[in-house]
Order: C-alpha cells, then sequence, then structure tokens
C-alpha cells in the first residue's frame, strides 16, 4: 500500500505540468484527455468544452509520483490544508528549486538554516501549492 497526491488544477493542469518539468525536473509519465476516455461522458459532469482538458494525468518528482487532473475546470484552485515537501541532498539544488516555484508565486518562508536541516523554506507555487524545501542533514 501507499499513498499518492492527487491535485485537482481545475482548467489549468496543462500549464502545471510544463511548469513542473521546468521548475522541478519533472517527467510527465501519462496524460489522458476527457475525450480519450473510453466510457461516454456524462453531459452534467463533463461538457463538450472540456474534451481537451486532463482528465488524469501522473507525473514524476525525483522518486515520487504525483498524479493530476483538471477536475471540472471551475478555473479556480483551492489548495488548503497540506503541503508538498522535497528533500534535496545539496544546497544549490534547494536554491534553484525554491526560486523556480517562487517565481509568480509567494515566499512563506525564506530558505533558511534551522535546526533540522542546513536551509529549509516554504513557498507556494502560482496554483496554490504549498511546498516545503528542506537539504537533507549529513546525519
Amino acid at each position: 500500500m501507499y499513498v499518492q497526491p492527487y491535485l485537482f488544477f481545475n482548467g489549468c493542469c496543462d500549464e502545471a505540468l510544463e511548469f513542473y518539468e521546468e521548475a522541478l525536473g519533472a517527467e510527465v509519465l501519462m496524460v489522458m484527455r476527457y475525450k480519450e476516455s473510453p466510457e461516454p461522458r456524462d453531459p452534467k459532469m463533463v461538457t463538450p468544452e472540456m474534451g481537451d482538458k486532463v482528465m488524469h494525468a501522473c507525473f514524476r518528482v525525483g522518486e515520487t509520483e504525483v498524479l493530476a487532473s483538471d477536475g471540472h475546470c471551475t478555473g479556480s484552485t483551492n489548495f488548503q490544508g497540506f503541503s508538498l515537501s522535497i528533500t534535496m541532498h545539496s544546497g544549490g539544488d534547494a536554491d534553484r528549486i525554491f526560486d523556480a516555484l517562487a517565481d509568480s508565486g509567494q515566499v512563506a518562508m525564506p530558505l533558511t538554516q534551522t535546526f533540522y536541516s542546513p536551509k529549509f523554506g516554504m513557498v507556494t507555487d502560482k496554483f496554490g501549492i504549498l511546498w516545503m524545501i528542506m537539504v537533507a542533514t549529513k546525519d
């Protein structure tokens, strides 16, 4: 058994996938669009305009696979009550990823030395996801 995050971008999943490829070096493993569904669409749930939107996607960041979708394409995301944490092995990588996620986002806590990490910081990206960036200790 394992747990995977499943993120709903409500209409901007393609943009998010491209952003995470660039910012995190993510690898998009698969994308299925609503128009590619093997089952008939319920017009109350999936409008014809949603055909090219992402029904289901999977991308890998490091060793972790994250699932994603456009959901119901409401145009607004509401990522609350959780964060995604990335543990890096070098301060330079942490700086690079933190800065990339902060581009058009909002820094909640700048990267700084803490009692548990040589560098730790928190940033909300332009899609509203809170990321915690940490450099692993040598212990």
